[in-house]
C-alpha cells in the first residue's frame, strides 16, 4: 500500500520520554520519502533508551498441517483479512512478515497457532502438531532475534500434550504453548488436563490462552456484526480464566504462567463481581474448594495482551492487573491493532516504567527471549 508523505512529529510524554510518530498513526515515511513504501515506525526512546517491543500474539499458518484437517480443511482459515499472510513457508513470505514487523515497529513476534485439531484422533491430531511445532522452531532458529513460538499441543490427549510440550521446550526451544479457551467443549481447568498444567508449571514456561468462540451460543451469535468473535472469542477467555480461578487451580499450581489473549476477554472489565458470587449465592459454589485469596487478586499473576483498542481500556487494564502483566498483542496478520507501540504510548496514564515493561520488557523477561 503506497501513502502520501508523512511528516514525522515528536511527542513528549513525561521526562526521558520521546516518542517518534507521524501524525496520523500510520508508519512513518522518512522526509522526502513522498510515494515511498513506509520504511518502518522509528524506535520509541524512554528514559534514554531504546525501548524493546514484543509482540506476544501473533499467528501463522502451515500448509501441510492444514491438508491433513481433509474435508474439515476448508473450515480453518476464517474469512478475514490477513489470511494469505499468516503462511511463512517461503523466504518471501517470511520477508513481507518482518516488513510487516517493521512498519508496526515490532522488534519481536512470538508466532502461535490456534487450535483447530482437538477433535480429531490421536495420530493426526500428532502430526498436525507435529509440523507446527518443527516449523516454528525452525522459523525461530533463522530469526532469532525477530521470532519466537509458542508450541501446538494436542490437548484431547493430556499424555501426549505433556510428551510434546516437554520436548518443544527442552529440544525445540519453544517458549511454552498456545492453547484453546476449551478443548472441544471442555473446559482445560478440568482435572484431566492438570498433567499439562503440571507440567507448563515445571518447565516454567506460559500457556498462550487463545479463544475458539463459544458454540453454544451459536445461534444468538447469527446476524451483523460477526458476534461470534466479538463477543464469543473474549467470552471464551473470560471463561477460561475465571474456571481457573474458581476451580482452584491457580492455588495447586501457584507458578502456573497463564496468557489471555485479547485483553483476557472481558475479566478485567468486570473481575469485581467475582468477589462477590459466593457471598451472594453460596449454593452455586462447591463449598470443598476454599480459595487461598479473594479472586480479584488471582488476576495479578494472569498475564494478558494490550489488544483492548483504546487509552482508557489499556488504563483500565492497567489499573486492575498492574503493567508488569501486560504484554503487546496484536493478532497479526489480521489487522485488528496496526499500531500497538502508538496504543501504549497514547495511554498517557502510563508512566516510562509502566510502557517500557509492557512494550517488551515483560515479555522478554517472562518468556526469556532475547531479541
Amino acid at each position: 500500500m503506497l501513502h502520501n508523505r508523512l511528516f514525522p512529529s515528536v511527542q513528549s510524554h513525561g521526562p526521558g520520554c520521546f516518542w517518534f510518530c507521524s501524525c496520523s498513526g500510520l508508519p512513518i515515511v522518512p522526509a522526502g520519502g513522498g510515494g515511498a513504501e513506509p520504511q518502518g515506525r522509528a524506535p520509541v526512546v524512554l528514559k534514554g533508551q531504546k525501548a524493546r517491543t514484543v509482540d506476544v500474539h501473533a499467528h501463522c499458518y502451515f500448509q501441510a498441517a492444514i491438508d491433513l484437517m481433509g474435508e474439515e480443511a476448508k473450515a480453518v482459515l476464517p474469512p478475514v483479512k490477513g489470511v494469505p499472510e499468516h503462511f511463512l513457508q517461503v523466504d518471501q513470505q517470511l520477508a513481507a512478515r518482518l516488513e510487516a514487523m517493521d512498519r508496526m515497529g515490532v522488534d519481536m513476534q512470538v508466532l502461535s497457532i490456534n487450535p483447530f485439531w482437538y477433535k480429531k484422533d490421536r495420530d493426526t491430531a500428532e502430526a498436525i502438531c507435529r509440523i507446527h511445532n518443527s516449523n516454528l522452531a525452525e522459523l525461530s532458529a533463522r530469526q532469532p532475534k525477530r521470532l519466537a513460538a509458542f508450541a501446538s499441543l494436542p490437548m484431547q490427549f493430556p499424555d501426549l500434550a505433556v510428551a510434546m510440550l516437554d520436548e518443544a521446550v527442552k529440544k525445540q526451544g519453544l517458549k511454552g504453548a498456545a492453547i484453546g479457551g476449551n478443548v472441544a467443549g471442555i473446559d482445560f481447568a478440568h482435572p484431566q488436563f492438570h498433567p499439562v498444567l503440571a507440567k507448563a508449571q515445571e518447565l516454567g514456561v506460559m500457556l498462550f490462552v487463545h479463544p475458539q468462540s463459544t458454540p453454544e451460543l451459536q445461534a444468538r451469535f447469527k446476524g451483523n456484526g460477526w458476534l461470534s468473535n466479538v463477543i464469543g472469542n473474549p467470552l471464551d477467555t473470560t471463561i477460561a480464566l475465571q474456571k481457573l480461578i474458581f476451580e482452584g487451580v491457580f492455588d495447586k499450581f501457584p507458578e502456573l504462567k497463564v496468557l489471555g489473549a485479547h485483553g483476557g476477554g472481558f475479566l478485567g472489565s468486570y473481575a469485581p463481581r467475582m468477589d462477590r458470587s459466593c457471598f451472594v449465592s453460596p449454593q452455586n459454589c462447591n463449598p470443598e474448594i476454599v480459595l487461598k485469596k479473594k479472586p480479584t487478586e488471582y488476576i495479578r499473576q494472569i498475564y494478558f495482551d494490550s489488544l483492548v483498542f483504546t487509552g482508557e481500556a489499556l488504563r483500565h487494564l492497567t489499573a486492575e492487573v498492574g503493567a508488569s502483566q501486560i504484554m503487546i498483542g496484536t493478532d497479526h496478520p489480521i489487522p485488528w491493532e496496526e499500531d500497538p507501540v502508538g496504543h501504549v504510548m497514547a495511554t498517557p496514564e502510563l508512566s516510562d516504567d509502566d510502557r517500557l515493561a509492557i512494550l517488551g520488557e515483560n515479555a522478554i523477561r517472562v518468556l526469556g527471549l532475547a531479541p
